[in-house]
């Protein structure tokens, strides 16, 4: 690319911006027009003028934000703000994420937002879009970080279960209501033929899967079942906020789990006293994050959030220019 080239995506203090066609992405703070990676809470947020998003992902924006100004577009569809040309490409991250592709010029920069490259049964395929700059995330940027066959460890689950109930016992696993809840629950579907039972946090979100036509593991309400129910060899599905809640008082006895990339370090588990933990992730593994870049043939990369600092210096080794915007962007969630 020309040596004097402005770049297409800036950060400014309301969140990553682009000059030529005067819109942000994933912003944190109020702006006139933002484009909307997917549902989550740190790159999905209340106060936007305008929201373009994906149309598979309009049913979690109104359910997580309400109803709001939304300008909907189907992956690839190709649509202009000022004088850049925009489309949105899916990230394989939760239902409905993207990626952004901006092309000013003949100049390409792709905004990854969140994604993963393993499959997942609850949403599209990652897609690599060839540019010039890419910004990528970084949450799980270490080497340690390298995922399970999710099947495998969907066969881990239903094996706990079955063991709970041996001894009497509840399991209860924690996991994050939009993305992660609903890929347990389909990865579960061929290997299990017992409903599990959801938390209403979860059960809401599972309820916008449902409606989208993504085929999961029956579902019952915690707060449907009998008074003094017996919940042994149960699988029961919590956000990870219930831990410890007055919620959790029911289940004479249980024990607890998680479904995160953060249980691939054992002593993460440990220090949030989890009997076990699965390596469950909806974000982009160390060996992926480098595929990612390796494939776009991106010349120059930016990381936005995670282990940032690890991936900047792996990558320049590689012989890639690497740097780092420092946004408000959260970890797996």
């Amino acid at each position: 690319m020309p040596a004097h080239s402005p770049d297409l995506i800036v950060l400014r203090p309301e969140g990553l911006y682009c000059p030529a066609g005067d819109f942000h992405i994933d912003p944190w703070k109020p702006v006139p027009r933002a484009i909307i990676t997917h549902g989550h809470g740190d790159h999905a947020r209340i106060g936007m003028g305008q929201y373009h998003c994906t149309i598979q992902s309009l049913p979690i924006l109104r359910w997580r934000l309400g109803e709001q100004n939304y300008c909907a577009h189907d992956y690839g569809e190709s649509f202009g703000l000022g004088a850049a040309k925009v489309s949105l490409h899916s990230a394989g991250h939760v239902l409905g994420s993207a990626q952004v592709r901006v092309e000013v010029d003949g100049e390409v920069w792709v905004a990854s937002g969140d994604y993963k490259r393993q499959h997942d049964p609850t949403c599209a395929p990652f897609e690599v879009v060839p540019c010039d700059t890419f910004i990528t995330e970084a949450t799980f940027g270490l080497p340690v970080y390298r995922w399970p066959h999710t099947a495998d460890v969907a066969r881990e689950i239903v094996d706990w279960r079955r063991d709970c109930g041996e001894r009497g016992e509840a399991a209860i696993l924690y996991c994050y209501a939009l993305g992660k809840a609903q890929r347990v629950l389909a990865e579960l579907l061929p290997f299990d033929d017992q409903p599990a039972l959801l938390h209403g946090a979860i059960a809401a979100g599972v309820e916008v899967y449902r409606q989208s036509g993504i085929a999961m593991l029956d579902t019952r309400l915690v707060a449907d079942q009998e008074k003094g129910a017996d919940f042994s060899g149960k699988l029961i599905m919590a956000p990870p906020s219930a831990a410890g809640s007055p919620w959790i008082r029911r289940f004479k006895r249980a024990q607890q789990g998680f479904a995160s990339g953060w249980m691939r370090i054992r002593g993460n588990r440990r220090r949030r006293n989890y009997d076990r933990g699965f390596v469950v992730s909806d974000h982009a593994d160390w060996p992926d994050l480098f595929r990612t870049v390796r494939e776009t043939g991106a010349r120059r990369v930016i990381a936005t959030h995670g282990n940032t600092d690890a991936i900047i210096r792996a990558l320049q080794e590689q012989g890639i220019a690497a740097e780092a915007f420092r946004t408000d962007y959260g970890g797996e969630e």
